[in-house]
């Protein structure tokens, strides 16, 4: 059975062949020689209280157009004035409506760290992430079977990056704790299906080990949701429509680590 993920990255492919016909790897490595090194968010998510990620996101697979976004390095701005620990910025572009190119001006704009958010299941994404400045990668246990979690996580951490390794299931936060994850992100919503459970990050955060950075993501609607997410052990929450939608992106962060 097709799932919804299984279309995404059907498309994530497709988009992905076409820069790779146009940029070689070898390209890739020397912008990466040239880059500085990546900056180090743990300081940042393990400060005391709740930190933030705050995401730049135009639209989403499940609620369609989420907001006009035509100055990716304004709002990024704004999460960083606002305290954001780290900017997510979606990159994939059929369902997302991202790009490398909103990486490269977040990146040319704040000195946080950033995430770069979408489908990663190749060595080639990791070095396009780094090469366009990222300096954490998102890795989704549910879409790396086998030895593809443990290769990609380790060639991450050669790049300098720091994976947030994403799992929605006992299972999958077993894999992420099996390669040694320091940042594992627990996704209310199921990407085969797109429904959302808010209940996920409370069972499964205390299997996540100690040590570990936990990180909720999804379901986030305002700063009641932030704060159930850390009392029941987050210690970062990723949020992304709610703040896009704000129409103060600045003080909603504020509001979001107030809690």
């Amino acid at each position: 059975m097709t799932t919804v993920l299984d279309g995404i990255l059907d498309g994530v492919l497709a988009d992905l062949a076409q820069r790779q016909s146009e940029v070689p790897l070898a390209e890739l490595r020397s912008r990466v020689a040239d880059t500085p090194p990546a900056r180090d968010p743990l300081p940042g998510f393990r400060a005391d209280g709740v930190s933030i990620i705050a995401e730049v996101k135009r639209r989403s697979p499940s609620k369609g157009a989420l907001a006009d976004i035509p100055d990716p390095a304004k709002l990024a701005a704004e999460y960083a004035a606002g305290g954001a620990a780290a900017i997510s910025v979606l990159t994939e572009q059929r369902r997302f409506g991202g790009s490398l190119a909103d990486l490269d001006a977040v990146r040319a704009e704040v000195s946080v760290p950033l995430l770069r958010k979408d489908f990663i299941v190749t060595p080639y994404q990791l070095w396009e992430a780094r090469a366009h400045g990222a300096d954490l990668a998102l890795l989704m246990v549910v879409s790396l079977a086998g030895d593809q979690l443990g290769e990609l996580y380790g060639l991450a951490r050669e790049l300098g990056l720091t994976p947030l390794v994403e799992a929605h299931t006992e299972e999958e936060v077993a894999r992420a704790a099996e390669i040694g994850a320091q940042v594992i992100g627990i996704n209310a919503r199921d990407l085969t299906t797109l429904a959302v459970d808010q209940s996920v990050f409370g069972r499964l955060a205390p299997l996540i080990p100690a040590g570990a950075v936990r990180v909720a993501e999804s379901g986030v609607a305002g700063p009641d949701d932030v704060a159930a997410y850390h009392r029941q052990g987050a210690d970062v929450v990723l949020v992304g429509e709610a703040l896009v939608k704000s129409g103060d992106p600045r003080e909603a962060i504020t509001k979001f680590r107030a809690v």
